[in-house]
C-alpha cells in the first residue's frame, strides 16, 4: 500500500464515507444544510448541499488536503517553483492573468514585464484589425481571421469564444481548424477570399503535425491564387516559441506571438493563445476575461481550504472517485452558449490527471482522473439523464446555471432554470416505491400491474451534484469559472501526488504516428510491425478492401 492509502485518514474515509444517511434524511434533519455547504466567491456561487457530506466527513477530507500538504503545493505554484518535476518547469498560468505591478520569478527573473508587453502586443495586432491599418496584399481589409491549432491551442479559445457570443463585436468573422482531416480546413477554405483572409497559426514548436499540416496547406491555398510569397507577412500571424521557423515560412517577427515554456496548452488561452477571442470581443472584454480567473486565483491562494471553492470541488470528486467507485464526472450547462464547455473541462482534466504513477514515479494504488463528460441542458434530460436517475453507476453532476439569459424569451429561462433545479432536487431525492405506487392510484390498470409499473418508476435519489450559478454569462463570470475547473483539477492531482501538468501519453501517440506516417508513403509493403498495424497500414496504401 502507499503512504497516501494507509494514511489514517484515507482509511477512516474509505470506512465511513458510505455509511451516511440517504440525502433526504440528511436535508430533513437541517433546515440550514444550503448555508452550511455553499459559497459564494468571484460571482460565482456553488451549492454542494446535495453531496453525500456532512460537516465530521467534510473535515475528514479537509484533513486529508492538510496532511497531503495541499497548501504548500498552492503556495509553490503561485511562487513559479518548477512543479512540473518530470519537465522542470514552473506552472504559471497564473502570472498570465496578474497584474502589471505583480511580482512572480522564474529563475529569478520576474516574467510578469513579459506577459503585460504581449497583452499590450495583442492590442496593438487587434486594434490594426479592427481600423484598417492591416491591410491584404492587395490593399482589402481582413473581414476573416482562420485559427489553425490543436490541443489547447485550439479548444480553450474556440470553446471560449462560443460562451462569449454575446460579446462579439462583429469587426471580424473568426474561424476555427485542429483537425488533420482535409475536409476540415478544406471545408474553411471554400467560403473565403485569399486577399481578405488571415491565418493565425499557434504552435509552440512550429512542427506540431497537424497544425503545421494545416498552415502549409493554408499557404499553398494562398499562393495558388496567384499571390507571392512576399505576400504571406500579410496574411500569417504565429503564436510560437520558434521565431527562426516562422520567419523562414515568411511571417514578419512583428507578427509572432511569444510561447512560454511554463505554460501548458490546455491552460493557455490566457496568452497570446487567445488572440482569436480577443479578435472577436475586444481587448477590453479579453482583460475583463483575465480579471475574472485573477479574482478566483486569489481567492484559491488566500482562502481557507474550508472556505475554499476550487478546494472543495477537488475534494467533493476525489470522495467519489476513489471511496465510492465513481469512475466517471458529468459537467450539465444550463446555457446555450456554455454548450462547448464540457470537452473544455475534459481535455483539462482527463490530460491532467490522467496518470498512474507518483511523482516519483511509483505506481499508484488508488484510482486518479474520472472520465469527464457532459453537454447541454435541457438536451441531455431526453438522453443520458435516464443513466444518472436510474442506471447502476454512481456518476456525480455539475449544473451550471446563469440567472439572467442574454436572449430572455418569453418564459424560456424560468423553464430552463427550473429543469435544471427540477434535476438535481430529482437526482437526489430520487423515488419510492410507496410514492411510485400512489401516483399510479386511480389509473385505469389493475392493482397487480400498478405494482408491476411502480417497481420500474423507482429511482434510488442519493446521487451527488453541485449546482454552479452566475449573474450572468459575462467575460469576468466565465473568467472565474474556467479557473475554479483549473484549480480544482490542481488540487485532485495535488492529493493523488501526481505531475498534473505533463502528458506523456500524448506524446507517444505521436511518435508512433509519426513512424506510421512514413510507412504509409514507403514503396514496399508494410510487413515489420504488428499483423494488425502492417495488415491496416496495406489496405490503406491499396485505398481499397
Amino acid at each position: 500500500m502507499s503512504k497516501l492509502t494507509q494514511s489514517p485518514t484515507w482509511q477512516a474515509l474509505a470506512d465511513v464515507s458510505g455509511q451516511l444517511p440517504h440525502m433526504r434524511q440528511l436535508f430533513a434533519a437541517d433546515p440550514l444544510r444550503f448555508n452550511k455547504f455553499s459559497i459564494k466567491q468571484c460571482g460565482l456561487l456553488l451549492d454542494y448541499s446535495k453531496n453525500r457530506v456532512n460537516e465530521p466527513l467534510m473535515q475528514q477530507l479537509l484533513q486529508l488536503a492538510q496532511e497531503t500538504g495541499l497548501p504548500a503545493k498552492i503556495a509553490a505554484m503561485f511562487a513559479g517553483e518548477a512543479i512540473n518535476t518530470t519537465e522542470q518547469r514552473a506552472v504559471l498560468h497564473t502570472a498570465l492573468r496578474a497584474p502589471a505591478d505583480a511580482v512572480i520569478n522564474v529563475d529569478g527573473v520576474n516574467v510578469v514585464p513579459k506577459v503585460h508587453e504581449t497583452l499590450a502586443q495583442m492590442r496593438h495586432f487587434v486594434e490594426a484589425l479592427y481600423q484598417g491599418q492591416w491591410r491584404g496584399c492587395t490593399g482589402k481589409t481582413i473581414t476573416d481571421v482562420v485559427a489553425i491549432g490543436i490541443g489547447g491551442s485550439f479548444l480553450g479559445p474556440k470553446i471560449i469564444s462560443e460562451a462569449l457570443k454575446p460579446y462579439w463585436n462583429g469587426k471580424l468573422n473568426c474561424h476555427f481548424v485542429a483537425n488533420v482531416d482535409g475536409s476540415s480546413l478544406s471545408d474553411k477554405l471554400k467560403t473565403l477570399q485569399p486577399e481578405t483572409t488571415l491565418f493565425l497559426m499557434s504552435s509552440k514548436s512550429f512542427g506540431t503535425q497537424e497544425t503545421l499540416s494545416n498552415t502549409l496547406s493554408a499557404k499553398a491555398w494562398f499562393l495558388a491564387h496567384g499571390h507571392t510569397q512576399a505576400d504571406v507577412a500579410q496574411h500569417f500571424a504565429a503564436i510560437t516559441s520558434n521565431v527562426a521557423k516562422a520567419t523562414e515560412f515568411g511571417i514578419n517577427p512583428a507578427n509572432i506571438f511569444p510561447m512560454w515554456d511554463w505554460v501548458g496548452g490546455r491552460y493557455s488561452l490566457w496568452s497570446a493563445i487567445g488572440l482569436p477571442i480577443a479578435l472577436l470581443i475586444g481587448m477590453d472584454n479579453f482583460h475583463a476575461l483575465l480579471q475574472g480567473a485573477h479574482a478566483m486565483d486569489q481567492h484559491f491562494a488566500s482562502a481557507p481550504l474550508a472556505q475554499n471553492m476550487p478546494v472543495i470541488m477537488g475534494l467533493l470528486s476525489l470522495l467519489y472517485n476513489n471511496f465510492q467507485g465513481a469512475q466517471s464526472h458529468v459537467i450539465l450547462t444550463y446555457d446555450h452558449y456554455l454548450r462547448g464547455l464540457p470537452a473544455y473541462i475534459q481535455q483539462l482534466d482527463m490530460e491532467s490527471n490522467g496518470k498512474s504513477v507518483t511523482q516519483e514515479g511509483n505506481p499508484v494504488d488508488y484510482t486518479t482522473g474520472p472520465v469527464i463528460w457532459g453537454g447541454e441542458g435541457t438536451n441531455g434530460q431526453h438522453a443520458y439523464h435516464q443513466l444518472l436517475h436510474q442506471g447502476t453507476a454512481l456518476i456525480p453532476a455539475d449544473f451550471i446555471l446563469p440567472l439572467q439569459s442574454h436572449n430572455p424569451l418569453g418564459q424560456h429561462h424560468a423553464q430552463l432554470a427550473s429543469n435544471c433545479f427540477g434535476q438535481t432536487q430529482a437526482l437526489m431525492q430520487g423515488r419510492t416505491y410507496d410514492e411510485a405506487l400512489a401516483e399510479l392510484a386511480g389509473c385505469k390498470l389493475s392493482p397487480e400491474e400498478q405494482q408491476r409499473i411502480a417497481r420500474h418508476k423507482v429511482m434510488e435519489g442519493n446521487k451527488p451534484s453541485n449546482t454552479i450559478l452566475m449573474e450572468q454569462l459575462t467575460p469576468t463570470s466565465l473568467g472565474a469559472l474556467i479557473a475554479l475547473y483549473e484549480h480544482r483539477t490542481f488540487v485532485q492531482g495535488a492529493i493523488w501526488d501526481i505531475n498534473s501538468f505533463d502528458q506523456w501519453g500524448v506524446e507517444l501517440g505521436k511518435t508512433l504516428g509519426n513512424d506510421v506516417l512514413s510507412r504509409l508513403a514507403a514503396e514496399q509493403e508494410c510487413n515489420a510491425l504488428d499483423s494488425s498495424s502492417n495488415a491496416l497500414i496495406n489496405l490503406f496504401r491499396k485505398g481499397r478492401l
